[in-house]
């Protein structure tokens, strides 16, 4: 099983598709990865000798931010804004949409399940 950057890659996919498990690393990254290191992208995980994962290994671990470093990098770029109170940094403090979306109505995914503003009572007779 290839371990890289403390995820294990699925087995039985492609190295091209298995190395996008990896947070920070998308299929463009991935290719460019692949041909950099001279593995053929249509390998199965499984399949790949141990020269191969060290290659894979070194090359994300010494040039490339991944899986806690860059989750880290980006928790840190969103306290930043929240700290100096920018309109971004405000956005997120009170779960809004961020980058312009409208909120009038959509926005259910950031702003979450909506919420009965009044019962609907009978007047009793």
């Amino acid at each position: 099983m290839a371990r890289i950057s403390g995820v294990d890659l699925p087995r039985e996919k492609r190295v091209e598709i298995g190395l996008t498990y990896i947070f920070g690393i998308g299929l463009h990254t991935s290719q460019s990865l692949l041909a950099r290191t001279g593995v053929n992208p249509d390998t199965r995980v499984r399949e790949l000798t141990d020269d191969e994962v060290n290659r894979l290994r070194d090359i994300i671990d010494k040039e490339m931010r991944v899986e806690g470093d860059l989750r880290r990098e980006i928790s840190l770029n969103i306290k930043r804004l929240m700290d100096i109170a920018c309109y971004r940094g405000l956005r997120h403090r009170r779960n809004l949409p961020v980058r312009g979306q409208r909120t009038r109505t959509n926005a259910r995914t950031r702003r979450g399940p909506r919420r009965a503003i009044g019962m609907n009572r009978r007047a009793k007779k």
